[in-house]
């Protein structure tokens, strides 16, 4: 009988080894996702700035697609002062790449029940609101349609505070009534760079 050689023990062990490299790979690509789950940290499911590249459109009338419009139509709705909106359109965003109560587009995001009241069933505005067209001529509408397209493109970087920022609460537009119960023992988040009156708009993270 003749004795093995060397190489007879070396096939089967470079072959481990590839595999082994192969699975590592693999987990890695993987990793970014399931890490977010295992420790319990919010990672977006998907990310506008990163699927749409470098081409950022220049904002036309013709050109909006559905996400910016849905986006306007939102904003739109709560204020009419631009830099309102975009901190609005911002927690529309976060809403989207979290997939918050289940939704996963602006469109979803903005009907989905008893969120934004404008577009709630029964409300006297939610026809118009819904009606809003890139050629609509209402008082603002353009602008917000601009600050819309900004958001929507804008970096992920950015973001004026974290992901989980995903509500927000005007005292303004609820004279009469209580605060939210989600409110109770919750902090707003501390808007840095932005003058934003407390008593139009607070908002908030790590609401469930």
């Amino acid at each position: 009988m003749r004795p093995l050689g060397k190489n007879t023990f070396m096939v089967p062990v470079l072959a481990i080894a590839v595999l082994a490299v192969t699975m590592l790979s693999a987990f890695q690509m993987l990793s970014p996702v399931t890490a977010g789950v295992s420790t319990g940290r919010i990672v977006p499911m998907v990310s506008v700035s990163q699927t749409l590249g470098t081409d950022i459109p220049e904002f036309s009338r013709e050109t909006i697609n559905n996400n910016v419009l849905w986006l306007a139509r939102c904003i739109y709705s709560e204020t009419k002062r631009a830099e309102e909106q975009a901190l609005v359109a911002w927690v529309v965003r976060n809403r989207v790449e979290t997939r918050y109560r289940g939704e996963s587009s602006f469109r979803g995001v903005v009907l989905d029940p008893y969120q934004f009241s404008a577009f709630n069933r029964g409300s006297r505005k939610r026809r118009f609101y819904r009606s809003l067209s890139p050629y609509s001529d209402a008082r603002g509408w353009l602008r917000t349609m601009k600050v819309a397209h900004n958001v929507y493109y804008s970096d992920e970087s950015e973001r004026p505070f974290a992901i989980t920022t995903r509500h927000f609460y005007s005292e303004r537009s609820m004279r009469g009534r209580r605060a939210p119960r989600w409110t109770r023992g919750q902090r707003p988040v501390r808007l840095t760079n932005q003058r934003i009156d407390a008593r139009r708009f607070r908002f908030y993270s790590g609401i469930s």
